[in-house]
């Protein structure tokens, strides 16, 4: 179980690695665009929205190994004076809830992106790219969430960490 939990963390890692690099991609559109606009008087109609479905992805794939690292918003007053058992049954609490939200996010926004996908929806701008992988994200997303906190689990149970 330890090296499922450590194996789902490297991915989750390895995403959030990947992940990470979009917002230099994001800034890069931006400050196209605004040369583009202001210097250029020829604006983008793809810019921004490319900008903003690449936006997703990027807060969405960071999520789960920031699940791991404990850079969520917390309210730890409890937590951190706790010691022994209540320790560890405080982190299994609060990694069942977590999985309770992925769960959640996952059962509704998995038919949502799968009907993007086989309609081949698109966005009805003037541009009118297809959405549906930045819609698939989402419940990817979701998923690694899920498996992050089966992982947070183990890792309370087992007093360690990855």
């Amino acid at each position: 179980m330890f090296r499922a939990a450590l194996a789902i963390t490297t991915l989750n890692r390895w995403t959030f690695e990947a992940a990470k690099w979009l917002v230099y991609v994001i800034a890069g559109l931006m400050l196209f665009e605004v040369i583009s606009r202001y210097s250029l008087q020829n604006p983008t109609s793809w810019g921004p929205e490319l900008a903003t479905l690449l936006f997703g992805p990027f807060f969405l794939l960071g999520g789960p190994y920031l699940l791991h690292l404990g850079g969520h918003v917390a309210v730890d007053v409890l937590s951190s004076n706790a010691r022994g058992r209540l320790r560890v049954v405080l982190a299994v609490m609060a990694a069942l809830l977590a999985l309770l939200f992925g769960l959640i996010l996952l059962r509704f926004s998995l038919p949502l992106a799968w009907q993007a996908f086989e309609y081949g929806e698109t966005s009805y701008s003037a541009w009118n790219p297809i959405i549906w992988p930045a819609k698939m994200v989402l419940p990817l997303a979701a998923l690694l969430l899920v498996f992050q906190s089966l992982a947070e689990v183990v890792f309370a149970i087992k007093g360690r960490s990855a």
